[in-house]
């Protein structure tokens, strides 16, 4: 399985101490250059981030339609938003790992199969990997400051079962 992960899913795994789910729902995750050089800026703020840069199963590939790159940047799309798009593409990806709702709308227009962060949690639990999703969402919320609706909040645990009625 081919998945190309944008930023801000393997950031807010990793503040709240959880960035091995990635590993453990799809065993490697490929990075464009864009999104591991957004990665290295946490460590420019003092953060050590040997957990990510260390991980032997996240893979830095360079995106190689970088014309198509430059096009999504001069959108509103940023950097790594952009080559994960084109990364995903390229590589012909099972999924694309993002959360972003432009980027998202811009990698299914072109044909490619996104899920985001809160989807992973959903797949790591059918997989038996977590035991409850809700602890981890109030975390992502609390601790990485994570924005989840109320309505998407409500949803996932419909789809987990944990909607306590």
């Amino acid at each position: 399985m081919v998945v190309v992960s944008d930023t801000s899913p393997l950031s807010n795994l990793f503040k709240i101490n959880r960035l091995a789910l990635l590993r453990d729902v799809f065993g490697k995750v490929v990075l464009p250059e864009a999104v591991w050089l957004e990665l290295l800026e946490l460590q420019k703020r003092g953060i050590d981030i040997s957990e990510i840069t260390q991980a032997d199963w996240i893979e830095v590939v360079a995106v190689r339609d970088k014309v198509l790159a430059n096009t999504y940047k001069q959108s509103i799309l940023d950097d790594g938003e952009s080559e994960a798009i084109v990364l995903a593409k390229e590589l012909s990806a099972d999924y694309l790992i993002m959360d972003e709702a432009l980027g998202r709308k811009v990698a299914e227009a072109t044909g490619v199969k996104v899920i985001g962060l809160l989807g992973v949690l959903r797949d790591a639990k059918k997989l038996d990997l977590i035991s409850e999703v809700r602890p981890i969402m109030d975390e992502l919320r609390t601790v990485a400051r994570f924005r989840i609706s109320d309505a998407l909040y409500s949803l996932i645990l419909t789809e987990t079962g944990e909607l306590l009625n």
